[in-house]
């Protein structure tokens, strides 16, 4: 039975439908919950999915810059602008469509085209690209670009390279060295500075961006930022009860503000401390019939209603992460895969507007199952 279900979940990145598997749910206690095998990459979906990035992370039109116009000098080229990350439509999804090849080279030493990949990386992550790009930051009125979001994903990025043992790795997390200097000390300067956290399901969720960059500085061993961060997080997040789940996903949402908020608390609260904090902040998750329906997306070709695709794969790594190894917590699996699999099919093939980026929140999804 258990073979079937992986099998079914294979096939179902490459059909075009988008069936809702049924959970397979018990009832009674913990111990009697059957969690089927946990969703997670082969080679075959790695090559698939690795295909998304390579074909954009060097597409420089379209293009959404974000930038605020100071001069007439400002008025350039995405690509003259950021030479390291200026494809897949946006800063943000070029850095962690670089961070999904990372992730899926680090992964499958069997991936296709890893030679071509790795030329790529090295020509877009190169020291004067990088240079380049802190010149950007540093200018007058971009001293908030891609805060947080961005931010986080330079740091994720950074993280898949400090963590893969890789002569390809450690020259480009050499390269990138200074921008990664550069987001951990705008962190450092930011955080102090906000006063009230923000709580929408889109990309400045400042749990999300304290999430990854906690993420890093655990990796590296960053105390500073893990401390600042530990505090920060328990400042916004500590006294918070009865989240509001059931008024969740907004039309736009790509990221739930509980899940993602529980998340961060599950990283920064002992263990101890993190059951009392979850059973005031969300106590129906340990019910083992707790049910929240999937996103559902209308139109795929609409770049802000696409966003319900993404809000599946993060809601299904934060499902993942509050269970790991909570054992009281482990029927949320279950809801985990039904989110991923509702989106899974339809982000292989479909429009530009989901695939310059959906492809990377399903990379980390799928691996937020593993044991």
């Amino acid at each position: 039975m258990r073979k079937q279900v992986v099998y079914v979940a294979v096939l179902l990145l490459f059909n075009c439908g988008n069936n809702e598997d049924k959970i397979n749910k018990t009832s009674g206690k913990s111990d009697a919950v059957v969690v089927e095998d946990a969703l997670g990459l082969n080679v075959e979906q790695a090559n698939r999915l690795a295909q998304l990035p390579i074909n954009c992370i060097n597409t420089e039109y379209p293009n959404k810059l974000n930038q605020t116009i100071g001069s007439a000098s400002d008025l350039k080229t995405p690509q003259e602008l950021h030479p390291a990350f200026y494809g897949c439509f946006d800063w943000h999804s070029a850095v962690h469509g670089h961070w999904s090849l990372v992730s899926l080279l680090k992964e499958f030493l069997d991936l296709d085209n890893r030679a071509e990949i790795g030329q790529k990386l090295l020509q877009n992550i190169s020291k004067e690209n990088i240079a380049q790009e802190l010149v950007y930051f540093e200018g007058e009125y971009n001293s908030s670009f891609e805060r947080t979001y961005g931010w986080a994903w330079l740091l994720k990025l950074a993280e898949e390279l400090h963590t893969w043992d890789n002569p390809l790795a450690r020259k480009l997390e050499a390269n990138l060295q200074p921008m990664t200097d550069m987001i951990v000390g705008k962190y450092l300067e930011f955080l102090p500075k906000l006063n009230y956290p923000i709580r929408v399901g889109e990309h400045p969720n400042t749990a999300f961006g304290l999430s990854f960059a906690y993420d890093y500085a655990e990796a590296v061993g960053h105390q500073k930022l893990m401390t600042l961060i530990e505090k920060r997080a328990k400042d916004f997040f500590k006294n918070d009860q009865d989240c509001p789940i059931e008024w969740e996903p907004s039309g736009f949402d790509f990221l739930s503000p509980c899940l993602e908020e529980a998340a961060l608390m599950k990283r920064v609260l002992s263990v101890k401390e993190f059951r009392v904090w979850i059973n005031d902040f969300m106590p129906e998750l340990s019910n083992e019939g707790f049910e929240i329906g999937v996103g559902k997306v209308s139109d795929r070709t609409d770049g802000k209603l696409v966003h319900l695709d993404g809000v599946n794969f993060s809601r299904a790594w934060s499902l993942n992460f509050i269970a790991k190894d909570l054992p009281e917590y482990k029927h949320l699996k279950n809801l985990a895969n039904k989110h991923i699999n509702y989106s899974l099919p339809s982000i292989v093939g479909h429009s530009y507007e989901g695939g310059h980026w959906l492809g990377s929140f399903a990379i980390y999804a799928l691996n937020s199952g593993k044991e």
